[in-house]
């Protein structure tokens, strides 16, 4: 049985790129599950949700329910960090993005976004302090954690065996001082209490997926494969956005465009 799901933020109106991934996520199901990832509470809006709900109902779509918020989850999360945590998988970094920055200027030869780091010596000073920080996934921690199961991380990925290549993206940040997950191990945890099997998502997310196949073997959760479509753009050339407002589903539906209509624009061949 394939379980998808469409995991929307919301933050502003869908456009045609959500509605492309929700439908391609949908066609592909056996289960199709909808979860809000409203773990941005300052940028997060109800009437947004509200806006999805109707706007993927316009399109034809159905779900399971219950619909799965983040927001009313924040202890799972806790627990999930507790547990990295407690086998000492993730470190503090008190750096802040201009120090990094900077540590990646000294280090000319290593890909400007990919940050690898430690304990602070003066970590227990910077504590009682109270200064912010973030909890970062140890690499060299979680490879001799897994011994010889690092070089076996492998998943599917759009019709083809891949061997997950953690490296690429570093020591990335799973939760902060006083928020308990970001995106990555909030996803992560959820596509497994959840069943998924199939994350169909779009391109831009392709080299999470190596971070996401070491998170789920460092809690033996199962690896579900994984789908990347094609981005869409607008007349400009550029990524479609939540700003875009010419391109949201809403106002599309103000102009009398039908749910087929939509269809067959993103699909035309089908």
């Amino acid at each position: 049985m394939i379980v998808t799901r469409f995991a929307p933020s919301p933050t502003g109106h869908l456009h045609l790129g959500h509605a492309f991934s929700a439908l391609t996520a949908a066609a592909a199901a056996d289960r199709f599950l909808l979860r809000i990832e409203d773990l941005d509470t300052g940028r997060c809006r109800p009437e947004f949700e509200t806006a999805i709900l109707e706007d993927l109902a316009w399109l034809g779509l159905r779900w399971e329910a219950p619909v799965r918020r983040q927001s009313q989850h924040m202890a799972d999360y806790a627990a999930a960090l507790d547990h990295l945590i407690g086998a000492g998988l993730v470190y503090r970094d008190f750096r802040t993005r201009r120090e990094i920055a900077a540590d990646s200027a000294a280090a000319p030869h290593a890909p400007a976004e990919v940050v690898r780091g430690g304990t602070a010596a003066d970590e227990p000073e910077r504590l009682a302090r109270g200064d912010a920080f973030a909890w970062r996934l140890s690499l060299d921690r979680a490879r001799d954690h897994l011994g010889a199961r690092w070089d076996a991380l492998w998943f599917e990925a759009d019709g083809a065996r891949v061997q997950a290549d953690p490296a690429r993206l570093g020591d990335a940040v799973l939760a902060r001082k006083d928020f308990p997950a970001s995106y990555h191990l909030a996803s992560v945890h959820d596509d497994a209490l959840q069943g998924v099997t199939l994350v169909v998502r779009g391109e831009d997310l392709r080299e999470a997926a190596h971070l996401h196949v070491l998170l789920q073997a460092l809690f033996d959760w199962p690896t579900p494969d994984y789908r990347h479509h094609r981005l869409l753009t607008g007349p400009d050339g550029k990524r479609l956005a939540k700003r875009d407002r010419a391109q949201t589903l809403r106002s599309l539906r103000e102009r009398g465009v039908t749910p087929d209509d939509v269809r067959a624009l993103l699909f035309p061949s089908s």
